[in-house]
């Protein structure tokens, strides 16, 4: 079902390497392919593939593409509500929907705000069952992006994610298969060794299924106390852990020499967040990874650090790795690859090649040989500043794709700050040229640095969709600025424990680990996402406050990895409780993670009126032609209807969510600040359709057929950005009659 049925001369190279076995191959490559015309480089015109959405994102190559093409240019203004489904479990000003939701034999797999699992009639949004994980569970909630099918003769099942729990559950009922793991569930931090026990292991993102395997990666801590983010792969009948695939690397196994010696006993990270692809034929799963931790400062990982910021390719069926790529060396700018590669076919000088195209967050496309992983278009290693953090090294050099261009601008200089008007350039230029701008790659700096494109992209988790006829990749790009200001943490307080208060010991624990999402000063972070803590007192008993730090909330993940007497010097610094004479400080090892810094935050650049302080768009959609390593149109995605009635053009907003592409001309995508739905001409960029949304659609949609009629259906969780909050499914399709 992945649309990568398409064998290429790569291909072809690989069956006739041998002289010898020219017979033989001939006759392995014919049965192998259902279209002979493979052998003569041809791609498969065939729809079919592209007609379902039974996997996260379209099919297993993640190409968010559709095939049909009932609704079209002509009449997609005549869509209308099919219907809508209500979850009813908003739990806050946090509460999201991120599901890009799976269509299997006319039944709908979907998530909630509190992650229940459901299943709908996919023509009606009528409500088949439920699940509820958290009716005899606890932990803290986390965003869900979808849910994994699988099944073998009557048995079929639902696999997802859950805190750090992996269940599957009975896809024609709701119920728990019990003979899988524990009644059901499976704990994500299974081979993950002792020390990830009581750290922070989710999962937010579908896994792969590759027969009897599911493979999943993982999401864990950005601090110094992440867990590994190796990559498993479960038996999806028992539970079982079939293989491991460890991100940094053990003595003897490749990467090693990349770290410090040992490095895999203390670092964490370099996991596989934002899911991954499969090449069903070939066997192979696709890996893209994120940074180790902590993100901003590497003194105790210094090296290459494989196989973190890489695109790895590994046998699906064992876990061997096969090649890899690496996108960034040794980060400090938390550029994690922020969604699976699309696996596509292009012609690249007059040849078909089966290729790996990975969007990141800088705004690049890297574009892969499938089969080897070398670049089809040059990338240029250029030298990049040196960081004056005590104790960094950080990598001489960088890679740089030549082509194609990158899809969302590179630099921030004075030139480009905002333009909206004349105040907002005033505000924004005193704190630019405070701040450390300019080129990408600027190491982070206790004065501020200019991260640009920002933290969430350029390209980001709603992935980019493919166009096989056209070799068109269409993605999504933020143009937000984001300014990082380190914080030492190595002042004379911490010399002599013993000898400071046990509110300042409080403090510089808060620092560390709490002061990145209340902020340092306790006042929370402007989306409300984080509640400020001052007062708290008045808010929660001393038992509430240590229950949350132990079991998290909302988003907040559990810190019972914290030792009881840090916990009670913490308590003492929320509390304002600056004399407790009692306490024992002596021998509390205040620099256990051997990190020098903290930092203040993750925070938006934005002028004094709440815009972003770079001159527009500041969202955008992006055309990209594959084949020639060009971007074919970019247009501004979204509106602030206020800036437009000031008479200022269309500016595009920032957005979360992907595009799908249609063989009816469209691109429809939800993902703006501004709450709309919208399609779009996929050859010219032209907006054609737009719907307000209950709430913000901050997923991808998915795209079916049931009985004949098309749909379209987006999750409406809002609650990003600071928008309302939402429980909505909406699905569209064109009048029955």
């Amino acid at each position: 079902m992945s649309g990568t049925l398409t064998s290429t001369p790569s291909l072809i190279r690989l069956f006739f390497k041998k002289k010898k076995n020219r017979k033989q191959n001939f006759f392995i490559l014919f049965r192998l392919s259902p279209l002979w015309l493979i052998f003569f480089g041809c791609t498969i015109s065939s729809d079919s593939p592209f007609e379902t959405w039974e996997v996260y994102q379209g099919d297993p190559g993640r190409n968010q593409y559709s095939a049909l093409k009932q609704i079209n240019k002509t009449n997609v203004n005549q869509l209308r509500i099919a219907w809508t489904f209500h979850t009813g479990d908003v739990w806050g000003g946090q509460s999201q929907i991120q599901c890009n939701a799976i269509v299997v034999d006319g039944i709908l797999y979907g998530t909630s705000p509190k992650i229940k699992v459901f299943a709908l009639n996919a023509a009606t949004g009528e409500l088949i069952w439920e699940f509820d994980p958290t009716a005899d569970m606890h932990f803290g909630l986390n965003v869900n992006r979808g849910v994994t099918y699988w099944e073998s003769g009557n048995d079929k099942r639902i696999l997802f994610t859950v805190g750090s729990l992996l269940i599957a559950i009975n896809a024609e009922t709701g119920e728990p298969v019990k003979s899988f793991g524990a009644q059901g569930v499976v704990s994500l931090k299974m081979g993950l060794g002792k020390r990830a026990l009581d750290l922070y292991v989710v999962s937010t993102t579908p896994g792969v299924v590759y027969k009897d395997l599911m493979i999943i990666g993982t999401r864990v801590s950005e601090g110094p106390d992440a867990a590994p983010g190796h990559i498993r792969a479960y038996d999806v009948k028992t539970g079982k852990v079939a293989w491991i695939f460890h991100t940094i690397p053990r003595p003897g196994e490749h990467g090693y020499e990349t770290w410090p010696e040992n490095a895999h006993k203390k670092i964490g990270g370099a996991n596989a967040w934002a899911g991954m692809s499969l090449d069903e034929m070939r066997g192979i799963v696709y890996v893209p990874t994120g940074s180790a931790s902590f993100d901003f400062w590497g003194g105790n990982r210094k090296g290459k650090n494989l196989f973190g910021n890489s695109i790895i390719a590994l046998n699906a069926a064992t876990g061997e790795r096969i090649w890899h790529y690496q996108t960034i060396h040794h980060d400090l700018w938390d550029r994690d690859l922020p969604a699976p590669p699309n696996l596509v076919t292009v012609e690249h000088r007059g040849i078909k090649i089966s290729a790996v195209a990975q969007i990141t967050k800088s705004g690049f496309v890297f574009l892969l040989d499938r089969d080897t992983g070398e670049p089809l278009f040059e990338v240029a290693e250029r030298p990049v500043k040196q960081s004056d953090l005590q104790g960094e090294q950080a990598w001489p050099n960088q890679p740089f794709p030549l082509k194609p261009p990158p899809f969302a601008r590179q630099t921030f200089r004075e030139k480009d700050i905002t333009n909206i008007s004349q105040e907002a350039h005033h505000y924004v230029k005193s704190i630019w040229q405070q701040t450390r701008s300019g080129e990408q790659f600027i190491p982070p700096s206790t004065e501020g640095t200019m991260i640009f494109p920002g933290f969430d992209g350029g390209g980001e988790w709603g992935g980019a969709s493919f166009d096989p006829h056209s070799g068109v990749l269409y993605v999504n790009s933020n143009e937000m600025p984001w300014i990082l200001t380190m914080v030492d943490l190595l002042d004379d307080t911490s010399a002599q424990a013993g000898a400071i208060s046990v509110a300042t010991v409080g403090e510089r624990i808060y620092k560390r680990n709490c002061a990145i999402c209340h902020g340092q000063e306790r006042q929370g972070n402007v989306t409300g996402n984080y509640p400020p803590l001052v007062g708290l007192e008045t808010k929660l008993s001393n038992e509430e406050i240590v229950a949350v730090i132990n079991n998290g909330k909302g988003f907040m993940p559990s810190f019972r990895q914290i030792s009881q007497r840090k916990k009670d010097a913490l308590l003492a610094f929320l509390l304002d409780q600056q004399d407790a004479s009692d306490f024992d400080l002596i021998g509390l090892d205040l620099d256990d993670y051997g990190i020098p810094y903290s930092h203040t935050g993750y925070n938006r650049f934005l002028d004094q009126e709440g815009y972003p302080a770079v001159k527009p768009p500041w969202g955008t959609l992006n055309a990209i032609d594959l084949n020639r390593g060009e971007i074919l149109w970019q247009v501004p995605l979204g509106e602030f209807e206020e800036l437009t009635q000031r008479g200022i053009p269309k500016t595009g907003t920032e957005n979360y969510g992907g595009p799908v592409a249609t063989g009816g001309g469209l691109i429809f995508i939800g993902a703006t600040k501004d709450e709309y739905f919208r399609a779009f001409d996929k050859n010219t960029g032209e907006e054609l359709w737009q719907y307000k949304l209950p709430s913000g659609g901050y997923a991808t949609p998915s795209v079916y057929e049931v009985d004949g009629r098309q749909f379209v259906v987006i999750a409406c969780g809002g609650g990003k950005m600071g928008t309302k909050p939402g429980d909505t499914y909406v699905a569209f399709s064109l009048p029955e009659e």
